[in-house]
């Protein structure tokens, strides 16, 4: 069975690295694109590099237009999903790489972001550990089969969790000091035109942006984590934008339990992860690079432990547009309807 797709905000990063991937995605057909702006443009137009879907034509993005189809993405602006996705069929599967649909709590959206609050959906990271010692019940996998609305994760929360998680799950890492440092390509704040992402801004320079507790990842972060077992997570979370057009590095450190080893530490992610098809736990002594998982939808992580300052360390490398964004979403998708989870992904980066 093919699977007709719609993709809102498709003259975006994020709108083209969907399209990128479900052009090879064996069980799905492209049939819509839509935008706001460049509505009534050729879709070749906005995404060059999409060939094989020169001959689709950027639509006006409504329900109107993206209803009718099996399958929709809504890659836009947060505050703009929820108002859209609440007219759609409730039997499409509806998948917001927005935030919109991210956060259980409407505190913490009021919080971080206002408006109105369109509440959580299923949270699109299937490796996601859930529960912790006797009440530990599996991956966030479990909670995505059959599911018709699917919150795509925002790419720093997803790095961030995915390497912290298998500490707090096995009981190994202390949850009130947790410091990530994140260097991150400026694709995912998407193509706005704003002078810190000019390449005059960027070049040659790492810019930290968000100081203080204020970007808006760290909500969704600390909800992942408590899923995972954690009691009220406290989080000093940097991000650090970088010459390079996609990626993260996600360098995040905690606290570790007293007489807990190297071996334990790295044992327990080497658990937390084993038999995933897209997340990889590294040997001991070995870190990743972000050119090490561009264009795949891998996640690399490595984990040490700085015995002298009693923290594990952790570094995980993700392409911020692929795993990050676009293939959470696809995977997600699959899990959703039954089809191979890796159907239309790839493991393998592009080099150099």
């Amino acid at each position: 069975m093919t699977f007709s797709v719609a993709v809102a905000g498709a003259s975006g990063y994020a709108g083209g690295e969907l399209l990128r991937i479900l052009a090879g995605h064996p069980d799905f057909e492209v049939r819509t694109v839509t935008a706001h702006q460049n509505a009534g443009h050729p879709l070749i137009a906005h995404q060059p590099h999409l060939r094989s879907l020169a001959h689709l034509t950027l639509q006006e993005t409504s329900p109107e237009t993206l209803s009718g189809h099996d399958v929709v993405f809504l890659a836009l602006p947060h505050g703009t999903s929820g108002e859209i996705a609440a007219q759609l069929p409730d039997d499409t599967v509806v998948v917001d790489c927005g935030a919109d649909h991210r956060l259980e709590d409407p505190a913490d959206w009021a919080a971080f972001y206002g408006g109105e609050h369109f509440g959580a959906w299923a949270y699109g990271v299937p490796e996601l550990p859930v529960g912790s010692g006797a009440a530990v019940s599996g991956k966030q996998r479990d909670r995505l089969v059959g599911a018709r609305r699917i919150a795509a994760p925002g790419c720093n929360a997803s790095a961030v969790s995915l390497a912290l998680a298998p500490g707090i799950q096995a009981g190994l890492i202390d949850d009130e000091d947790i410091v990530a440092v994140l260097a991150v390509g400026p694709s995912g704040a998407g193509k706005s035109l704003k002078t810190m992402y000019l390449a005059s801004e960027i070049l040659g320079s790492a810019n930290p942006y968000a100081v203080g507790g204020t970007h808006r990842h760290i909500p969704e972060i600390q909800q992942n984590l408590r899923k995972a077992g954690a009691g009220s997570p406290t989080l000093s979370f940097t991000p650090v934008l970088v010459p390079m057009s996609r990626g993260i590095l996600a360098t995040s450190t905690a606290r570790v339990k007293p007489g807990v080893t190297a071996a334990q530490v790295q044992a327990a992610w080497e658990e937390a992860y084993a038999g995933e098809p897209f997340v990889q736990v590294l040997p001991a002594g070995v870190v990743p690079r972000t050119s090490d998982v561009l264009g795949a939808n891998t996640v690399l992580i490595g984990v040490a432990l700085d015995a002298a300052s009693g923290r594990v360390v952790t570094v995980l490398a993700i392409d911020n547009l692929y795993k990050g964004t676009a293939g959470a979403a696809i995977q997600s998708v699959n899990i959703a309807l039954g089809l191979d989870e890796t159907a239309g992904l790839t493991v393998n980066g592009v080099a150099p």
